[in-house]
């Protein structure tokens, strides 16, 4: 079966062939469709659909180009859309929004009919309408319609709580995944660049897109540098596309792996190629979670088992019948109420198989990972796949990014050393003072390269105050430059951009060439210190002279940049290169032969909050690891700082990890605490060597374009991403909303507390399938009679699923649970406590549920035909508070102490007063649909004591080591 990738691929090629065959075989000429003219524009929808999805190349020159298109869609390539509401709801009426018509909700009434397919319960609807059948035939209406009736209202009620679960639960992914959609773009909008919502688009806007955006509309390149398209997404081809002028068509979700450009929005929504797309595709649910498939094994084991019990009962009860009728000799003559009892025992066989099976399993874990997801929204942590919940509850190791997760993401320049001279940045009467002893020509050098070489920008906002944009590296460098009385607009003006290579993971440095006010060509490079420093020949002095970078001077640079980094900052090196006039925009810009303008320190801090938080993931079991792209005398100066780096563990920098053979990392990888210059393919390996050896780990991302998807190719546990680049936000599984470490531990703690409420409730379900099942196999085969009836075991089954996950699925975690080890997901998931506390309290249900049976009549005095009716319903009833205090019992499954925090939690509270509830009125009024009959004082009592008493045994039984 064809994966929804290769449909996409398929579906691609098959639209490009059709555009390509319409476009040979019809005119050029093109007629604008009278309410396109009339709302003021000269191109409708589907003409610029069909230019940019057929890649029309005749079509688009019959346009006059991408600017002819611009004036066709009245908006300008420089100042953007017009923000007048009239235009902008004319444009909207005549090329639609920039939204993708969505699944419609599925209503209530689908759930029920879903629920109702169940094939036990469908197997029980038929046991109703025979029994109904018979029943009215042999004792007429009503009196021959209970039992039946009694079995239908279980169905409905099992029925209509299972769909309101599902229900409920739909409604909450619909709000999740509206979250997941959020998304910003910079657009360019009546001359000022601002944010704007992807939804928002209109064809005719302009928007700025740079590495690891998602292009989130159908568009035309309008300028740019170096631009990469990926469009694996569309196509399935891994091999990058590259946008320019004579290449100039974007389709919406590619994205952009390298360079950045304006492009000019041409179709929205629906009308783009990934809208049509996805119109053909039914859009899949989650799939099922690790902990999802492997409950299902459990419940398929136990529901074979629950099976050959059913059998066996069965066939004792049914032959019990024969063996009377045999005695009686009538075994050739049968009437209405034995027709009626051959029917009870095959529900009661069919309820056994119902109680048997434990669906509430995956319901659990789907209901417990939805509660934690909805919760971790509130605490800055989108969820994206479920399994992510997991996976962050047995974490051994995080491996995380330094800036913007570990550090504040807001830097600042401190410190720099330009004409040799370090010199510190003071926060008042910056210009002057910094620039007093500098010549001249040095700090316009400067400047000149910090405001060219750069993907930030200055702009001016709508209240005309300056803006800075860009990455916090970028902006803390624009932000240096205008301190020193730089005009960025000015600067930019002055010169003629030539050719722009943008920063990249892997050459660690970026550089542009341009075109001087005076003639001749100039490159500017930037980069991480050690590799920019190593491209240079020269330096510029004291007095503002390049002269030749001897010995001496290198030495006390390279010295300056460790001094730098000792203080925790992060360093770059700026430098540059007149060029001979024989250069090339199409030749790379050269790598060596530069002229070393300035080493900048810039000052990054530790987040408040992250020495603590690494301080609680040591106490639960859990390493953290900084891998970063900085120089390691500032990873190891941070990382100390944040408690990461202790005496015993190791800091290595990229290229030393990528030398070390095999065996050498076995025994390396373990102690390694800091990956200094580190590349993508460093963290991927890192990664995967500690997933082999430790487990499950989850790898944090910061806004690294190349990281996130790198991780997620890697087969991690686990990846978190910030809330930064689209590639980064669509690779994470978990994304950190806040950009702060300190939500790491939160979705840890949520992802232990989702395993072990899960934990806590298979152990509450299993005793209840443990006693009842035992309790009406052994009972038929030794009296030939059930004590729990079909209508009574569906209430319980209904009991230990819906009701107990909903109550012990829906736990809030505890501090506590930080401070023990991971929880392996590769060993046993019922562990010797769980069975220490199932088994213990089996056997004392069993044992009082076996008593009454045996003395019940005795000991309440029960005579006459009634007696066997009201010892059944009192053996009911204390069947279900023993679940119910059973419930309150498993909240905890090591501690003795099981009302902590217990009215924290509404929804438990809440279902365990409707059980006790329900339970009342079952036994008091609806004796003739449950089999029951209302008991005396003294019954309640005793039941609600049997109960009871199972609290204090479950606590003797947390005394008992395993």
């Amino acid at each position: 079966m064809l994966n929804i990738q290769e449909k996409l691929r398929i579906a691609v090629l098959v639209s490009k062939a059709a555009f390509q065959f319409i476009q040979g075989a019809s005119p050029s000429d093109y007629t604008v469709p009278a309410e396109v003219k009339a709302a003021g524009f000269e191109i409708c929808g589907d003409e610029l659909g069909s230019i940019v999805e057929g890649h029309d190349v005749k079509k688009l020159k019959l346009h006059g180009g991408v600017n002819g298109i611009a004036e066709k869609l009245s908006t300008s390539t420089t100042s953007g859309l017009s923000t007048d509401n009239d235009l902008l709801n004319r444009r909207q009426e005549i090329y639609g929004i920039n939204k993708f018509a969505e699944s419609e909700l599925r209503s209530f009434w689908i759930f029920v009919w879903e629920a109702l397919h169940d094939m036990t319960l469908m197997i029980l609807g038929m046991c109703a309408f025979v029994s109904l059948a018979v029943g009215i035939a042999t004792e007429g209406w009503p009196k021959g319609a209970h039992d039946g009736l009694g079995i239908v209202a279980s169905i409905l009620l099992v029925v209509f709580v299972t769909a309101t679960s599902d229900y409920r639960q739909s409604l909450q992914f619909r709000d999740l995944d509206k979250e997941k959609k959020k998304i910003t773009i910079q657009v360019t909008r009546n001359g000022f660049r601002q944010k704007l919502s992807i939804y928002d688009l209109l064809p005719g806007d302009i928007v700025h897109l740079a590495i690891g955006d998602q292009v989130p509309a159908d568009g035309l390149f309008i300028s740019g540098f170096s631009v990469l398209i990926d469009e694996s997404s569309l196509t399935g081809e891994s091999e990058p596309v590259m946008a320019s002028s004579e290449n100039p068509y974007m389709l919406s979700g590619t994205k952009i792996q390298d360079g950045s450009c304006k492009m000019l929005v041409t179709t929205v929504g629906m009308r783009t190629q990934w809208g049509k797309l996805m119109a053909t595709l039914s859009e899949g649910g989650d799939d099922e979670t690790p902990l999802q498939v492997k409950l299902n094994g459990v419940a398929t084991i136990i529901g074979k088992i629950g099976l050959a019990f059913a059998v066996v009962t069965f066939a004792v009860l049914v032959q019990g019948l024969f063996s009377r009728k045999c005695r009686e000799e009538s075994h050739w003559i049968w009437n209405g109420d034995e027709a009626l009892e051959l029917l009870e025992y095959f529900a009661v066989a069919v309820t056994i198989v119902v109680v048997a099976v434990p669906e509430g399993l995956p319901l659990a874990v789907t209901l417990s990972l939805a509660f934690a997801m909805k919760k971790m929204m509130n605490d800055k942590a989108l969820v994206r796949h479920l399994a992510a919940c997991e996976t962050m509850g047995s974490a051994t190791t995080i491996c995380s990014d330094k800036t913007g997760t570990l550090t504040t993401n807001h830097m600042t320049v401190v410190k720099s050393c330009i004409c040799m001279n370090i010199k510190e940045l003071g926060q008042s009467d910056k210009a002057s003072g910094f620039c007093s002893d500098i010549p001249a020509p040095s700090v316009k050098l400067l400047l000149q390269s910090i405001f060219n070489n750069t993907g930030g920008e200055v702009v001016t906002s709508k209240d005309g105050k300056l803006e800075i944009l860009g990455t916090p590296t970028e902006s803390a460098l624009l932000e240096f430059a205008l301190s020193l009385g730089g005009d960025f607009q000015e600067e930019r003006q002055s010169v003629k951009l030539i050719k722009v290579e943008p920063f990249n993971s892997t050459k660690k440095r970026m550089g542009v060439v341009v075109e001087l006010p005076e003639g001749g060509l100039r490159a500017h490079t930037k980069g991480a210190s050690e590799i920019v420093l190593a491209a240079c020949d020269k330096v510029i002095n004291s007095k503002g002279e390049v002269v030749d970078l001897d010995e001496a001077s290198l030495n006390h640079l390279k010295v300056t940049i460790d001094q730098f980094a000792s203080e925790a900052l992060r360093t770059l090196c700026l430098a540059y290169m007149d060029l001979q006039n024989g250069f090339s925009p199409d030749n790379p810009i050269p790598i060596s032969g530069y002229t070393c303008i300035a080493i900048v320190g810039i000052k990054d801090p530790v987040r408040p909050g992250v020495k603590e938080s690494v301080a609680v993931c040591r106490s639960a079991g859990i390493t953290v690891r900084m891998v970063t792209g900085d120089n390691i005398n500032t990873a190891k100066a941070i990382a100390r700082e944040c408690g990461i780096l202790t005496d015993d563990g190791i800091a290595i920098e990229g290229p030393d990890f990528r030398e070390k053979k095999q065996d050498e990392l076995l025994g390396l990888i373990p102690k390694i605490q800091v990956m200094a210059r580190s590349s993508p393919l460093d963290k991927h390996t890192l990664v995967k060597h500690l997933r082999t050896t430790f487990g499950e780990v989850v790898a944090v991302t910061g806004d690294g374009t190349n990281d996130a998807p790198a991780l997620h190719e890697a087969d991690i546990g686990l990846a978190m991403g910030i809330a930064g680049t689209e590639v980064a936000k669509e690779s994470a599984d978990v994304i950190i909303l806040d950009d702060n470490f300190s939500t790491i531990v939160t979705v840890a703690k949520w992802g232990r507390s989702v395993y072990i409420n899960i934990q806590k409730f298979v152990q509450f379900q299993l005793t209840v399938n443990v006693v009842a099942l035992i309790v009406n196999f052994s009972s038929a085969c030794l009296t030939g009679s059930a004590p729990l009836t079909a209508v009574q075991l569906l209430w319980v089954n209904m009991i230990m699923d819906t009701l107990g996950a909903l109550a012990l699925a829906t736990e809030p975690p505890k501090d506590e649970l930080m401070k023990r080890s991971p929880v392996g997901r590769k060993g046993n998931f019922i562990s010797n406590v769980m069975w220490r506390n199932i088994l213990g309290q089996s056997l004392y249900q069993f044992t009082v549920i076996w008593y009454l049976q045996a003395k019940g009549k005795e000991m309440f005095d029960l005579e006459g035909e009634d007696s066997d009716l009201v010892l059944n319903t009192l053996i009911f009833n204390a069947f279900v508070f023993c679940q119910a205090f059973n419930e309150i019992s498993s909240r905890e499954m090591e501690q003795i102490n099981v009302f902590k925090g217990i009215l924290d939690n509404f929804v438990f509270v809440a279902v365990l007063g409707s059980t006790v509830i329900f339970q009342i009125i079952i036994v008091e009024f609806l004796g003739t649909f449950a089999n029951t009959t209302p008991l005396t004082s003294k019954q309640w009592f005793l039941s609600v004591l049997i109960g009871f008493v199972g609290m204090p045994i479950a606590a003797i039984l947390k005394i008992i080591p395993v």
